[in-house]
């Protein structure tokens, strides 16, 4: 089993046992059910730089990244920063998140917040209204066409953004559905955690203009960014960049800067 076999296991077992333990009806009354949602693809769409920054504590390639900055100060510093958006990792084992981060970072700033994670079950998109989300994440290598396509129009039957993310043209090609609004592709090999922006712009040909294109992982520098923007890229997805600093918001702040 590699890794992504390993955290989709998981995930079934987990939302089972939310499932017994939190009925639907408890998320659909929570205060921020019925709240606005911010597109972060219109975000995307009219900003010069589209960094969408992520608050990250660790991931299963690297250990630690980050356990001592607090989320809200992070995306605090992140939306003054000038971020488009932000990227919350809500699973707990492999990457230390939570849904009470995304719950502290709604109460604490107004910008498009993405909920980062593993989504098998429509179960997961109610929790992710209730919890603040704008954007949720949808992974074509562990969803049939079939489930991207109900996750999908669930989500944008509760006014949440779509992001589908892929990793080759198979991929792509199964899940090209009206139902998305952002398409990322995502530089990491997941069998290899091996990262390269040759896969996004191989790729960028592929993608119909109707969607925002977002580049993930693996971008570090000012001059990746200017490349992949060559290629129609709007959005640049960044963690570990910004999170591997002791001040990821100045981080952010700086390299935004540069951007500029």
């Amino acid at each position: 089993m590699n890794i992504l076999d390993k955290i989709i296991a998981d995930k079934y077992k987990e939302v089972a046992l939310k499932k017994s333990l939190i009925p639907i009806k408890q998320l659909e009354n929570s205060v921020l059910f019925d709240r606005k949602t911010n597109s972060l693809a219109k975000a995307l769409q009219d900003s010069d730089t589209g960094i969408i920054a992520e608050h990250k504590r660790r991931s299963p390639s690297k250990s630690v990244i980050n356990q001592s900055v607090s989320v809200q100060n992070v995306a605090l510093e992140y939306e003054a920063a000038g971020a488009c958006g932000m990227s919350v990792l809500t699973d707990g084992k492999y990457f230390g998140g939570s849904l009470d981060d995304l719950l502290l970072v709604r109460a604490s700033v107004q910008f498009p917040l993405l909920r980062k994670e593993f989504i098998i079950d429509e179960y997961q998109l109610l929790e992710a209204k209730a919890h603040g989300a704008d954007v949720i994440l949808l992974i074509a290598a562990v969803l049939t066409k079939d489930k991207i396509k109900t996750l999908s129009e669930l989500a944008k039957s509760l006014s949440l953004d779509v992001l589908l993310e892929v990793h080759n043209q198979e991929e792509l090609e199964k899940s090209i559905m009206p139902s998305l609004d952002v398409l990322g592709v995502n530089n990491r090999n997941l069998k290899t955690f091996e990262v390269s922006t040759d896969i996004s712009k191989n790729l960028s040909t592929q993608i119909p203009n109707d969607f925002v294109k977002v580049s993930e992982s693996g971008i570090s520098s000012i001059e990746a960014i200017k490349d992949l923007k060559s290629y129609g890229y709007k959005g640049f997805l960044i963690g570990e960049n910004f999170m591997k600093t002791e001040n990821p918001g100045a981080s952010a702040k700086e390299f935004i800067n540069q951007l500029k």
